[in-house]
């Protein structure tokens, strides 16, 4: 077993008591006092040099490696949970009502921390920097790039040089297994918003008014054509309208209707095509029906596309940790977006997946953001393992 492996499984016990504290106070998008106090006091007399947010409860943590000058490798953790009430049988589950770690962000930070841990012991073997990095806001307004802005990426002192994360998982793959792949890994995530302006009157006499409700159906439908039959299969386009309000009785066309939908796009070439087609779209079927619009195209994060050299590095050394057989590359890149993108616009480096399924059966298990969720803490050693020998390994390169 490796030298971090070993340490790993040493700091076990705290860093499952860490997370399990973590899921009973589940705070929310960027104001996360007790997460904040929390890892504050795990990294207590740690060699570290910590820096909090001013925008954000975030921690950045710089660690001095004994052999210096050298690299700097950044090393991030996601803090946030989300407006879910949790419905587990778990005896640490959450005492904040409607909120809980349903996206497994505990374990990121008890892990985050085990590997913080695992480095200071090792601190005279390092041949650089590394920089721990806390991240409050990831499910809602997006905590990095803040965190950038406010410097995480050049707290040692210089430009991180490669960049590093990972997400567990609640189902699909059993326990343990890794994954990842080259480039493209998850989606970009925009939000597209529109109110169809009408004229209201009675629902008897719809003549006497324009009608924006059957306009608004027409464009729902019409975008998904729009993304059959403009973009390429092969590159692809998911847009799903989550949201339709409009009208307040049945006998009354109201004077507008709305729609929200989410869009999820693979590459930058086809998120600024589906942003310019998507409003043309629905501004040409507004006019032809003689109604205005008002759409706007909200640009979230964009996609996260993992460095193709420091993939195979992440990928040889899980292999040489865990063994070939609990990593699988994976076909097609996830539809789920993550604001460590905005990190590796910046900065070479690797997101990968560890599942922390719970059940015996992965395909039935419920999946991250479920109230159902269920996360088992026993590969927080591994995760834990993982971050620090990236550290080591890339230090020393």
């Amino acid at each position: 077993m490796s030298r971090t492996r070993e340490l790993a499984e040493q700091f076990r016990d705290e860093v499952v008591t860490l997370r399990r504290a973590l899921h009973q106070v589940p705070e929310y998008d960027l104001d996360l006092p007790k997460t904040q106090r929390l890892i504050l006091d795990a990294l207590d007399g740690l060699p570290l040099e910590i820096t909090l947010g001013k925008e954000l409860s975030s921690v950045t943590a710089v660690l001095r490696g004994g052999r210096r000058p050298g690299p700097v490798v950044l090393l991030r953790g996601d803090m946030d949970a989300l407006p879910v009430t949790e419905r587990t049988d778990v005896p640490f589950a959450s005492r904040h009502p409607g909120m809980m770690h349903a996206c497994g962000h505990d374990l990121h930070v008890a892990g985050l921390v085990g590997a913080a841990k695992v480095l200071c012991a090792l601190r005279d073997e390092l041949a650089g920097d590394v920089v721990f990095m806390f991240q409050p806001g990831e499910e809602t307004s997006g905590g990095a790039p803040i965190m950038i802005r406010e410097g995480v990426l050049d707290a040692a002192g210089r430009r991180a040089d490669a960049a590093y994360g990972l997400h567990v998982g609640a189902s699909s793959q059993p326990l343990g297994m890794w994954s990842s792949r080259p480039g493209s890994f998850m989606a970009a995530a925009d939000q597209l918003h529109v109110r169809v302006i009408g004229e209201g009157t009675h629902g008897s006499t719809p003549f006497r008014g324009k009608d924006p409700i059957p306009v608004l159906c027409e464009m729902v439908t019409a975008l998904q054509t729009m993304i059959t039959r403009q973009f390429d299969v092969f590159d692809p386009v998911v847009l799903t309208v989550g949201r339709i309000a409009g009208g307040t009785k049945e006998n009354i066309i109201p004077d507008d209707a709305v729609f929200d939908a989410t869009v999820r796009t693979f590459s930058e070439k086809t998120r600024a095509k589906v942003q310019e087609s998507s409003i043309r779209l629905v501004e040409s079927m507004a006019a032809a029906h003689g109604l205005a619009v008002e759409a706007e195209y909200q640009i979230g994060y964009p996609v996260t596309v993992n460095d193709e050299a420091e993939y195979e590095f992440a990928r040889e050394t899980i292999v040489d940790l865990f063994g070939a057989d609990r990593f699988r590359q994976r076909a097609n890149p996830r539809c789920g977006a993550e604001d460590f993108s905005y990190i590796l616009q910046e900065v070479p480096g690797v997101y990968v997946n560890l599942s922390a399924c719970a059940s015996h059966d992965p395909d039935a298990a419920a999946d991250n953001h479920s109230p159902l969720a269920d996360f088992d803490d026993s590969v927080l050693p591994d995760g834990a393992a993982l971050l620090a020998e990236l550290a080591v390994r890339r230090l020393a390169r």
